[in-house]
Parts: C-alpha cells; structure tokens; sequence
C-alpha cells in the first residue's frame, strides 16, 4: 500500500480494520464499496490472502483526520445480541444509499479501553478514550461517492460504550433491537454459535450487572445455561433502558418479533428515524426482499427465513424446556429484588 498521508479521510476505501493499544496503531485496509456491502463481520473475519494492507501509527491516522470535512451523517444500530440486528442492517442496505458497517472490531476495542478506566461510570471523561473515539467517529463517516450516510451495526457487548458514543457524537442516533425474555432465551438455546457467546462474554456482562448497575448475581460458573442465558438478556436489557433513558428521542427500541410482524410500516418509520430517503415501491416490495431469504451472517452459504426461525424456536423450547425455565425462574428471582427488572419482564 503506497504512502496514505493524505487519503484517509478522502473516502471509506481505507477502512481502520483494527486498533492496537500496544503498538498504538491503526490497521488500514484497502475495501471497495462492494466488499463492504458483502462483509458480515468488519473483525478478523474480513481479512483475505493478498488484502492490501499495512499498519500506520495511530497519531498520523489522527491527524489526518482533524480537519476532515467530506463526511456523512452517522447512525447506530446497537442490539442485545442474537435478535436480527444483521439482518436488519442488510434490510437497510438494500434502500442502497448508505454504507453499512457491520460490527466494526474497533468498537470493541474502544469498549474494553473504557472497562479499564478507573471509574465504572460509562460517561466518566477518559481524555485518552474519548480522543480514540472522536478519532474512530470521523473515520467511520467516510463514504463512497453514492453514500448518504452511514449506518453502523455494533457488537452486542459494544452496546456497553453507547452511552459514551452517542454523547460524542451529538447528531446520530441509533435503533436498540432486542426482543423478550422467552424468545430470546429460545433463540440462544437453539443456536451453537450463541453458546460462544454465553461462555466468552458472560464475566464481562457479570461485571457490567454488578459494577454499573449494583445487581448480585450468583457467579458465571454456577449458572446453568438457561440461566446464564437469562443473565445475558438481563445485562444487555438493562444497558438498552439505561441508553434509552439518556438519548429518548435519539433512540429507537425495537422488538425483533414486532419487526417482523410489521416489515414494511417497521422500516417506514426506521428509516424515517434515520434520515434515509426511502426509494419509490422499497417499502411494498420489502416483504419479497432476497435478504429475507438468506442466513444473514452468511448469505453466500445458508438459506434461512422467519418461517424457519419460527422452527428453529418450536424444536428449542421442546428440546431446551428445562433450561428455558431455570433462565425464566432465574429472572423473576431477581425480580422480586429490583424494580428495573421487574419492569424490563
């Protein structure tokens, strides 16, 4: 890759892959309108043999960026992980005036650098962190020359660092997908992949229920899995009421099931949420869309649909019931303790 002093903030064809804290550096590589647009995952899953790419020193990213001027309103879809959020961020690929991020690893990273602050509070100022962030806003505002703005998919445990983001960045806002307590246990019973998730993430969600929002809750080891399923929804739940509570009119809850229910006037009002300019005939002919049709976190391989999802959910709860009560039982124990959880059942 030849010398970009000059071109970072010239377009998104330079996407910021990754961040090293250690080597405080950026990791660039070369991505076309299209490769986006195919990525599910903008992590390590992105790379390929032969990608142009190199590292640069995050200081001369930074000030590339300083007085960038060619960008393009930003917005967020965070979401409780497992609830669709993938594939509603294809859905609104499809308007084709925006360019989506898809899980973006940086995010991440900048979550963890706040989880080592020497305060819990999400707000707390972090000079170094909150510079990163602005650093990381900017670059991921850069477009193509047919993008209008740009829609970024966080990770579910990214959700964590909404309160700081959208506080850094004044003029976006973001839709908050989850769905309730049942289908969302059901749907992490049913999936091999979800029980990644449980197992790798869940002392950090631990932490998060204790540390920021004063909840006990037994020790991940002793947990079932239903329950530690329930502990799941639980944590990333009460992050989406604290995020809503603090941005009400900048974010947009949304039931995952209640999208689907309801595709086209669902998406009318998304989009409207958004800013997007909805193409002529995209909302009648949403429910036909190509993207309903395939697994959205791997399209080129896997057929899927909410017919399936439907018998995917039905096997889980036969198959799972047990574990399925242990979660709701879990929940409704601490229920009777704490009033935020009471209202989030």
């Amino acid at each position: 890759m030849p010398d970009i002093s000059f071109d970072i903030a010239g377009s998104a064809q330079f996407y910021p892959q990754k961040l090293d804290t250690d080597r405080d550096a950026v990791f660039l590589v070369r991505m076309s309108r299209d490769a986006y647009r195919k990525a599910s995952f903008l992590d390590d899953r992105v790379l390929s043999g032969g990608m142009d790419g190199r590292w640069v020193p995050y200081a001369k990213v930074e000030r590339a960026m300083v007085d960038a001027t060619e960008l393009q309103p930003l917005h967020f879809i965070f979401h409780t992980g497992h609830v669709g959020s993938t594939l509603l961020s294809r859905l609104i690929d499809e308007t084709g005036a925006v360019l989506g991020l898809r899980e973006p690893l940086p995010l991440r990273t900048l979550a963890e650098i706040q989880d080592h602050t020497a305060t819990s509070s999400p707000t707390a100022a972090s000079p170094q962190l909150d510079a990163r962030l602005q650093t990381f806003l900017k670059l991921w505002r850069r477009g193509f020359a047919d993008t209008s703005r740009t829609i970024l998919k966080a990770t579910s445990t990214s959700g964590r660092l909404a309160l700081r983001v959208l506080g850094a960045s004044p003029a976006s806002k973001a839709v908050y997908l989850n769905l309730g307590p049942e289908p969302y246990l059901a749907t992490l019973l049913a999936g091999a992949n979800a029980m990644v998730d449980l197992g790798g993430f869940g002392a950090e969600r631990s932490r998060r229920l204790s540390e920021r929002f004063g909840i006990s809750a037994p020790p991940v080891t002793s947990l079932s899995v239903g329950e530690l399923a329930a502990m799941t929804w639980l944590a990333e739940s009460l992050t989406l009421m604290e995020t809503k509570a603090a941005f009400s009119e900048r974010v947009m809850v949304l039931d995952f099931d209640a999208l689907l229910a309801n595709l086209s006037s669902t998406m009318g009002t998304l989009l409207e949420h958004f800013g997007i300019d909805i193409p002529v005939g995209f909302l009648s002919a949403i429910e036909k869309s190509a993207v309903l049709a395939r697994y959205s976190k791997a399209p080129e391989h896997y057929s899927y649909s909410p017919m399936f999802r439907e018998q995917l959910l039905t096997q889980a709860r036969r198959e799972h019931a047990a574990e399925l009560r242990k979660g709701l039982h879990f929940l409704e124990r601490l229920a009777k303790e704490d009033q935020r959880i009471a209202a989030l059942l």
